[in-house]
């Protein structure tokens, strides 16, 4: 009687002792998931974090100020948060200004970056940002209202190419290729010439080949 009262104690002890164990197994394997989210979510967070100046937005970042300098038909300085952000307009590329004597520029460059400077020197905007280029520089949408864009309206002027450097791997906006050969077609701007040279070409031919 002593030992089948025995073997039911033991047996009840083991039941008791494997109860525990699985609650402490469930209990860390809450705390183990409980940490992982932690981690995740500060993970998210910091991958998400804009640069100085900058709010999460659809494209990635905004940044808010003023222009203070525009350098070319698609590069300008804004001055946001006390802070100088030089910024390259997204999906095109303008016709190149003279950097030095060994990077000579062309034509129509003068002419794009007055048509920039009259959209945006000077003037209080909100950007929609997508990342830094190789430069330091904020590629950006710059919105001017009713779904227009500086990018949009350089473009349809004559004034930049819709940037298909790299077959297209810079393209953010869709509409750029209709209104660059609507351009075209009403030879505007850099269109009148006979056989105009994209900027990339120009950059690769001229700059590093000493073609020009």
């Amino acid at each position: 009687m002593n030992s089948v009262l025995n073997v039911l104690l033991r047996r009840a002890a083991a039941a008791l002792m494997a109860r525990r164990w699985s609650r402490l197994a469930t209990l860390a394997a809450v705390v183990a998931l409980a940490g992982l989210g932690a981690f995740t979510a500060l993970e998210s967070d910091l991958a998400a974090k804009p640069v100085a100046g900058g709010q999460p937005s659809a494209a990635g970042y905004t940044l808010a100020g003023r222009v203070v300098r525009v350098a070319d038909g698609d590069t300008f300085t804004l001055l946001a948060g006390g802070r100088q952000q030089r910024v390259r307009m997204a999906s095109i590329d303008a016709p190149e200004v003279t950097k030095d004597r060994e990077r000579p520029g062309q034509p129509h460059a003068q002419a794009s970056k007055d048509a920039l400077a009259a959209l945006i020197a000077g003037k209080a905007v909100t950007l929609n940002c997508y990342e830094r280029d190789r430069y330091d520089r904020n590629v950006c949408d710059v919105p001017l209202g009713g779904g227009a864009t500086a990018s949009r309206k350089q473009v349809a002027a004559g004034m930049a190419w819709a940037n298909m450097e790299g077959r297209g791997k810079f393209m953010r906006d869709p509409a750029l290729p209709a209104l660059e050969r609507q351009a075209r077609q009403a030879r505007l701007g850099i269109w009148q010439q006979a056989d105009p040279v994209s900027p990339w070409a120009w950059r690769y031919q001229c700059w590093q080949q000493q073609r020009c």
